[in-house]
């Protein structure tokens, strides 16, 4: 397969960073079991047993999605910093994101847990609907501002690139993980930083960037410290309180991330097809099980129902809520695999033959 694609001109993804992808993605999906499942409500079964085991595993379990967005961000900042947006990349996404959208509310009209309103056929059609939370949406946005990024960095001196991350850092992580310090943004804006983070990764080499022991080592650091973190303010509050990893900006979110990517850059693993098979589909993950209100209804509530497996002894807790996971992400990464084989292989097979010659 290398060989392949050095033939066709294409570089290989780097198994290591697709390892580092799917592990992000995963702990998203975690993330969602917890927080979209009713477990977290004001009279769901975690804040109501606050000192219960089987609440403060699933607060670890689940605290990581935020983190996990940065991950994404910091893979999608260091190889599009040297790359360029193409009407072709612009194609993929936009196909990839519609595909789901229809097609899952075509199967949640059939199944009742969908209407039809002149609301949500406009957000149907609609490619975005608000920059505010959504992660899709917002990836769209700042996706289309790529450019203008790299023209920045490319412009920038080095030291102009450190001063300008390091106000940056200031104002949205070290200020905005103080509590009661609020700081308003939108992800968009977010994403811009996290961008700078990864292109200065990406244009100005370091010996400490490849320090793979160190950085495995920060990266064990600081999950044990944000996880303590989390503990002592739930005992703190008797409430969950993952303050330090609550959004992508607290420092937690951001330390974990840079870490764990420094960490799994400088791991030497060679190339496997499977790893980048199932790489290439986590955002299809994504799109397949955080799709809407109705897919959340039906997912996490109707068919998981994690709320009623709570009560679970811990070992069978934990053995569930792991292999949930696993297999949502299984089965959409299966999902996605076929979408590509009956849908988006040959539409660009077509486009290169066809329309873009």
């Amino acid at each position: 397969m290398v060989a392949e694609c050095e033939k066709m001109g294409r570089v290989p993804r780097s198994s290591n960073i697709e390892l580092y992808r799917i592990i992000w993605m995963f702990m998203i999906v975690a993330h969602h079991f917890v927080v979209n499942s009713g477990l977290t409500l004001a009279n769901g079964p975690m804040l109501l047993n606050p000192g219960d085991g089987n609440t403060i595993f699933l607060w670890l379990y689940g605290m990581w999605g935020k983190t996990g967005i940065n991950a994404f961000l910091l893979i999608t900042g260091y190889f599009m910093c040297k790359s360029r947006i193409t009407l072709k990349k612009f194609l993929k996404l936009m196909l990839w994101i519609y595909t789901y959208k229809i097609i899952i509310f075509g199967v949640f009209l059939f199944m009742g847990y969908e209407s039809i309103t002149l609301k949500r056929i406009i957000k149907l059609i609609m490619p975005v609907w608000g920059f505010n939370s959504n992660f899709t949406s917002c990836f769209m946005g700042f996706w289309l501002t790529i450019p203008f990024w790299n023209v920045l960095i490319h412009n920038m001196t080095k030291k102009q690139h450190q001063l300008l991350l390091a106000l940056l850092l200031f104002f949205y992580t070290v200020l905005g993980s103080i509590p009661k310090f609020y700081i308003a943004f939108n992800y968009i804006t977010w994403f811009g930083i996290i961008y700078l983070i990864a292109s200065y990764i990406r244009y100005y080499p370091s010996e400490y960037f490849e320090k793979k022991f160190l950085w495995g080592m920060v990266s064990l650091g600081s999950i044990i410290i944000a996880g303590a973190s989390a503990i002592g303010m739930h005992f703190v509050f008797g409430r969950g309180e993952t303050f330090f990893v609550s959004d992508c900006n607290k420092i937690f979110a951001v330390i974990v991330a840079v870490s764990t990517f420094l960490w799994f850059k400088n791991i030497n693993l060679s190339y496997s097809k499977v790893i980048n098979i199932i790489g290439g589909s986590t955002f299809g993950v994504f799109l397949i099980h955080a799709n809407s209100d109705a897919m959340r209804q039906w997912l996490w509530k109707d068919v998981i129902d994690c709320v009623g497996h709570y009560g679970l002894p811990l070992p069978q807790l934990i053995g569930f809520s792991v292999g949930v996971v696993l297999l949502i992400f299984f089965l959409c990464t299966i999902i996605d695999i076929i979408r590509i084989k009956l849908l988006e292989e040959p539409f660009f097979k077509y486009f290169d033959t066809k329309l873009h010659n």
